[in-house]
């Protein structure tokens, strides 16, 4: 996966991944786990959930828009999102795992705005 340089985007950033699970037990016990070996192996840190939910009503959406969960991770930086997402550890340790896990996906970056 080739991402954008993501040079404009300074400080923390969210990732709103949008879960429709074919195993939900498969992502939470060898996902996650898979992509925390992945985050040791490149040695970076500051990554955290900040969020796991799971969607119990679709209020304004349309009906194909049928997701089970939201999940919210922080990244320190842009650029350590894209350092994982690109790195040959993610595609051979988590990406087989969260495919395996998932039948569909949405993912936005998202940075925190003063209100």
């Amino acid at each position: 996966m080739k991402l954008p340089d993501f040079e404009q985007v300074n400080g923390p950033v969210l990732m709103l991944n949008m879960l429709k699970f074919r195993d939900k037990a498969h992502y939470i016990e060898t996902y996650i786990p898979a992509f925390n070996e992945v985050v040791s192996q490149l040695g970076i840190e500051g990554i955290k959930v900040t969020l796991m939910s799971e969607v119990i009503s679709n209020i304004i959406a349309s009906e194909h828009d049928d997701w089970d969960a939201i999940l919210l991770v922080e990244y320190p930086t842009a650029k350590a999102f894209k350092t994982i997402a690109e790195s040959e550890a993610y595609h051979t340790i988590a990406g087989p795992q969260r495919e395996a896990a998932l039948t569909d996906l949405k993912l936005f970056m998202t940075q925190k705005t003063a209100l």
